[in-house]
């Protein structure tokens, strides 16, 4: 198994330094300690380094990422059906990022769902302020509760 050092690990994923050493004291990444106390890696943890930069990107709070990789097997590498079964997770969140991510996108240029009443054209109308029930906030690009 070849062991690679805290710095690769920083330049093949584009971390800090002190990203991965964190990531690994609080046990998303795991290290062995060589002769001389430094951190070494498997060099599949690249993957999961990775993994936890695109997860953070979407919006993944790293105790969600953590509870995600707490499945993954620690004794071996992960398969490809084992990064299945984990990004499965994260499928239904980012669907609805997407969605969310759509709707403004199509109704942006005229209004933002706030319920102004300011446009005559808005494809959003919102007569008598009906949305302000439901809550501040431009109603009709947040997800429904």
């Amino acid at each position: 198994m070849q062991n690679i050092s805290i710095g690769t690990i920083a330049r093949r994923t584009g971390l800090a330094v002190s990203a991965v050493r964190y990531y690994d004291d609080i046990g998303l990444l795991q290290s062995n300690r060589n002769r001389g106390g430094h951190r070494r890696f498997e060099k599949s943890q690249i993957r999961r380094a990775s993994f936890i930069l695109a997860a953070q990107r979407l919006g993944f709070s790293l105790d969600e990422i953590k509870s995600a990789m707490d499945d993954l097997p620690q004794a071996r590498t992960p398969t490809r059906q084992d990064w299945t079964r984990l990004s499965q997770k994260f499928r239904h969140r980012i669907d609805a990022q997407i969605q969310q991510l759509q709707t403004l996108r199509d109704t942006l240029d005229g209004c933002i769902g706030c319920g102004c009443l300011s446009l005559s054209a808005c494809k959003l109308y919102n007569p008598d302020d009906q949305m302000g029930r439901d809550g501040p906030g431009p109603r009709k690009l947040m997800p429904p509760k």
